[in-house]
């Protein structure tokens, strides 16, 4: 396969930021009067409504190939106000109004279900989803932890023991395939199986541990026909498994790899490699955490980005990089899944539209 397929590996100079990727900062407004009266308190209102969208964000949504879904991890950031929706909503109560509101978005094409990581969901559960979304949405859908986590989670969240039903194949079809496909049909995008940090001892062991996995992809119902777009894809967070036994698994079952950027792996020109070894296929992508805040900085992201409302840590050779495999990928008519944290920038759906912006310069810029 040809190399530029993915982009040269040299990464391009960054662009300039557009004018769209940074919101203001309490900085850029005027000092307030010193004996300013208090603002009035805000009003939640009782429904929530699309944010209207400017012309340029409709024609870049025009420019950018049908087979490229971009998308967010879940949608219940009440910080998005004036991006996705108007006016204030709680968490609550986005979480039930929000994703029909947030597929309103012109570049909002699928979303990661990530709740589904923490317990499994149910056929009607799935099936309310879908029913909220245009008929070309397509959802991302992590499998629950129970299946890829190697170690039993205490309430805190940390691994304590060893997980029996780790890479289960009964499981792995029971818990996550099956209901979601049965509840979300031909709207399945991707089926993540995301294999959290292994412990040193498994490390050692991947060999037996690659073994199980195939078992448990080769045991996986088949998507098709009823998800004509549905992936398997299997994300890491240990670099050890990008080998080429560990792709070999992932095309005997025809699963894929997801590209994980996340500050656990390494850069992503050092994993396309194993996009290479999987071609020709679809892409699918989950960008996770920005790598200044370390292989463990989730806590310290969410504090530092909450409301999720501005960038914070805008990744420009990031996002042109990825702009470029996803140009790549969608020109030969294959299926781009990525969604997009608020920690990766500190926005999703400002980082949304950079990376959206960056394909189309692509695009644009490549010879016809």
């Amino acid at each position: 396969m040809q190399d530029d397929l993915f982009g040269s590996p040299e990464a391009p100079t960054p662009p300039v930021p557009s004018r769209h990727s940074t919101r203001p900062t309490k900085a850029d407004a005027p000092e307030a009067a010193e004996h300013a009266a208090p603002p009035a308190p805000r009003k939640r209102s009782s429904r929530v409504t699309a944010m209207a969208h400017d012309d340029a964000l409709t024609a870049l949504a025009a420019a950018l190939p049908r087979q490229l879904r971009l998308g967010t991890s879940s949608w219940t950031y009440p910080g998005w106000k004036g991006l996705v929706w108007e006016g204030e909503h709680s968490d609550t109560q986005l979480s039930k109004q929000g994703l029909a509101v947030y597929a309103q978005h012109p570049l909002m094409r699928t979303v990661s279900i990530d709740r589904s990581f923490y317990r499994p969901l149910t056929v009607s559960q799935y099936e309310s989803y879908a029913s909220q979304v245009p008929d070309d949405f397509r959802f991302v859908v992590k499998a629950p932890s129970v299946v890829t986590d190697a170690l039993v989670r205490s309430e805190d969240g940390r691994g304590r023991q060893a997980n029996p039903a780790f890479l289960s194949p009964e499981l792995a079809r029971s818990e996550c395939v099956e209901p979601a496909l049965q509840g979300l049909g031909h709207k399945l995008g991707a089926l993540v199986f995301q294999l959290s940090p292994l412990p040193l001892a498994q490390l050692d062991r991947l060999p037996l541990l690659l073994e199980r996995l195939r078992t448990m992809l080769l045991a996986l119902p088949a998507l098709a026909p009823t998800a004509p777009d549905g992936v398997i894809a299997v994300e890491v967070r240990d670099p050890e498994w990008l080998t080429p036994d560990f792709a070999a698994v992932l095309r005997e079952a025809g699963a894929t790899y997801c590209l994980g950027l996340h500050a656990k792996m390494p850069p992503l020109q050092q994993q396309l490699p194993m996009l290479r070894a999987l071609w020709p296929g679809p892409l699918v992508c989950r960008w996770n955490l920005n790598p200044v805040h370390g292989p463990y900085g989730y806590e310290e992201a969410e504090r530092l980005y909450a409301p999720y409302d501005r960038l914070h840590h805008p990744d420009l050779p990031t996002r042109a990089e990825l702009a470029r495999v996803i140009a790549g990928i969608t020109r030969r008519g294959q299926n781009a899944f990525v969604t997009i944290s608020n920690h990766a920038e500190g926005c999703a759906p400002l980082t949304v539209r950079g990376v959206a912006e960056e394909v189309a310069a692509v695009l644009t810029a490549a010879p016809r």
